[in-house]
Protein backbone atom coordinates (compact mmCIF):
# COMPACT_ATOMS: atom_id res chain seq x y z
CA UNK A 1 0.00 0.00 0.00
CA UNK A 2 1.00 3.42 -0.82
CA UNK A 3 1.24 6.36 1.99
CA UNK A 4 -1.40 8.11 -0.24
CA UNK A 5 -3.71 4.98 -0.24
CA UNK A 6 -3.84 5.65 3.27
CA UNK A 7 -6.50 8.65 2.56
CA UNK A 8 -9.37 7.04 1.58
CA UNK A 9 -12.65 8.46 1.02
CA UNK A 10 -14.05 8.08 4.24
CA UNK A 11 -11.02 9.01 6.25
CA UNK A 12 -10.97 12.16 3.98
CA UNK A 13 -15.13 12.70 4.51
CA UNK A 14 -14.84 11.86 8.54
CA UNK A 15 -11.76 14.62 8.92
CA UNK A 16 -13.09 17.38 6.61
CA UNK A 17 -16.78 17.33 8.87
CA UNK A 18 -15.32 17.24 11.64
CA UNK A 19 -16.86 18.64 14.99
CA UNK A 20 -14.81 21.57 16.13
CA UNK A 21 -16.20 21.78 19.63
CA UNK A 22 -13.63 24.47 20.38
CA UNK A 23 -12.31 24.42 24.05
CA UNK A 24 -14.78 23.90 27.50
CA UNK A 25 -15.28 26.39 29.67
CA UNK A 26 -15.73 24.20 33.03
CA UNK A 27 -13.32 21.49 32.41
CA UNK A 28 -12.40 18.89 35.25
CA UNK A 29 -9.16 18.61 33.09
CA UNK A 30 -7.01 19.40 30.21
CA UNK A 31 -4.35 17.81 28.46
CA UNK A 32 -1.63 18.64 25.15
CA UNK A 33 -0.25 16.14 23.25
CA UNK A 34 2.09 16.99 20.49
CA UNK A 35 3.82 14.38 18.06
CA UNK A 36 7.34 14.68 17.55
CA UNK A 37 6.97 13.09 14.35
CA UNK A 38 5.12 15.08 12.20
CA UNK A 39 3.98 17.90 14.53
CA UNK A 40 0.27 17.35 15.10
CA UNK A 41 -1.07 18.87 18.33
CA UNK A 42 -4.18 17.52 20.65
CA UNK A 43 -5.52 19.76 23.17
CA UNK A 44 -8.57 18.36 25.26
CA UNK A 45 -10.71 19.35 28.16
CA UNK A 46 -12.94 16.66 29.60
CA UNK A 47 -15.98 17.06 32.35
CA UNK A 48 -16.52 13.89 34.15
CA UNK A 49 -19.45 13.32 36.87
CA UNK A 50 -19.95 9.98 38.31
CA UNK A 51 -17.70 8.35 35.94
CA UNK A 52 -19.32 9.57 33.14
CA UNK A 53 -17.91 11.89 30.55
CA UNK A 54 -20.54 14.39 30.52
CA UNK A 55 -18.23 17.64 28.52
CA UNK A 56 -15.75 17.29 26.16
CA UNK A 57 -13.70 19.96 24.49
CA UNK A 58 -10.58 19.91 21.80
CA UNK A 59 -8.47 22.25 19.51
CA UNK A 60 -6.70 20.00 16.68
CA UNK A 61 -3.78 20.67 14.92
CA UNK A 62 -3.17 17.63 13.08
CA UNK A 63 -2.86 15.69 9.90
CA UNK A 64 -6.32 13.93 8.42
CA UNK A 65 -5.40 10.55 10.67
CA UNK A 66 -5.71 12.34 13.67
CA UNK A 67 -8.13 14.82 12.48
CA UNK A 68 -10.32 11.64 11.78
CA UNK A 69 -9.76 10.47 14.94
CA UNK A 70 -10.50 13.27 17.16
CA UNK A 71 -13.81 13.69 14.71
CA UNK A 72 -15.09 10.44 15.82
CA UNK A 73 -14.10 11.25 19.75
CA UNK A 74 -15.39 14.51 19.31
CA UNK A 75 -18.63 13.48 17.98
CA UNK A 76 -18.87 9.86 20.48
CA UNK A 77 -17.28 10.89 23.72
CA UNK A 78 -20.38 12.73 25.57
CA UNK A 79 -22.27 9.89 28.27
CA UNK A 80 -19.40 7.52 27.40
CA UNK A 81 -18.46 5.75 30.56
CA UNK A 82 -14.54 6.70 31.73
CA UNK A 83 -13.98 2.56 31.94
CA UNK A 84 -15.04 2.27 28.16
CA UNK A 85 -12.79 5.23 26.93
CA UNK A 86 -9.17 3.80 28.26
CA UNK A 87 -10.45 0.71 26.76
CA UNK A 88 -10.85 2.44 23.95
CA UNK A 89 -7.80 3.49 23.99
CA UNK A 90 -6.23 0.18 24.26
CA UNK A 91 -8.18 -1.04 21.49
CA UNK A 92 -6.63 1.12 18.75
CA UNK A 93 -3.23 0.87 20.29
CA UNK A 94 -3.86 -2.74 19.57
CA UNK A 95 -5.33 -2.08 16.50
CA UNK A 96 -2.71 -0.68 14.81
CA UNK A 97 0.13 -1.95 16.36
CA UNK A 98 -0.80 -5.79 17.51
CA UNK A 99 -3.56 -6.89 14.39
CA UNK A 100 -6.15 -6.23 16.96
CA UNK A 101 -9.68 -5.87 15.79
CA UNK A 102 -11.29 -1.82 15.17
CA UNK A 103 -13.33 -0.73 17.68
CA UNK A 104 -16.94 -1.37 17.42
CA UNK A 105 -20.35 0.16 18.12
CA UNK A 106 -20.86 3.98 18.20
CA UNK A 107 -16.99 3.89 17.40
CA UNK A 108 -16.83 1.66 14.56
CA UNK A 109 -15.92 4.55 12.13
CA UNK A 110 -12.43 4.30 13.88
CA UNK A 111 -12.46 0.92 11.47
CA UNK A 112 -10.99 3.45 8.65
CA UNK A 113 -8.36 4.05 10.61
CA UNK A 114 -6.81 0.33 10.87
CA UNK A 115 -4.45 0.66 7.12
CA UNK A 116 -2.37 2.68 9.24
CA UNK A 117 -1.14 -0.12 10.95
CA UNK A 118 0.96 -0.92 8.07
CA UNK A 119 2.74 3.18 9.07
CA UNK A 120 4.22 2.96 12.16
CA UNK A 121 5.00 6.85 11.42
CA UNK A 122 1.24 7.66 11.84
CA UNK A 123 0.84 5.60 14.84
CA UNK A 124 1.35 8.72 16.83
CA UNK A 125 -0.85 11.15 15.16
CA UNK A 126 -3.27 8.88 14.92
CA UNK A 127 -3.34 7.85 18.88
CA UNK A 128 -2.93 11.28 19.83
CA UNK A 129 -6.55 12.52 20.85
CA UNK A 130 -6.96 9.07 23.21
CA UNK A 131 -3.70 9.39 24.85
CA UNK A 132 -4.12 13.29 25.75
CA UNK A 133 -8.53 12.26 26.90
CA UNK A 134 -6.76 9.47 28.93
CA UNK A 135 -4.16 11.89 30.55
CA UNK A 136 -7.22 14.33 31.59
CA UNK A 137 -8.85 11.48 32.98
CA UNK A 138 -6.28 10.56 35.00
CA UNK A 139 -5.84 13.98 36.26
CA UNK A 140 -9.53 14.10 37.08
CA UNK A 141 -9.11 10.40 38.72
CA UNK A 142 -6.18 12.17 40.83
CA UNK A 143 -7.82 15.26 41.76
CA UNK A 144 -10.96 12.99 42.68
CA UNK A 145 -8.63 10.81 44.33
CA UNK A 146 -6.93 13.70 46.62
CA UNK A 147 -10.44 15.17 47.18
CA UNK A 148 -11.60 12.18 48.78
CA UNK A 149 -8.40 11.98 51.07
CA UNK A 150 -8.43 15.21 52.58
Amino acid sequence: MDLSDLYSQKILDLAGNAPQPGRLAQADARARKVSRVCGSVVEVDVAVRDGVIVGYGHVVSACALGQTSAAVVAREIVGTPVGEFVALRETMVAMLKADGAPPSGKWDDLKYLEPVRDYKARHMSTLLVFDAVVEALEKVESAESLAAAG
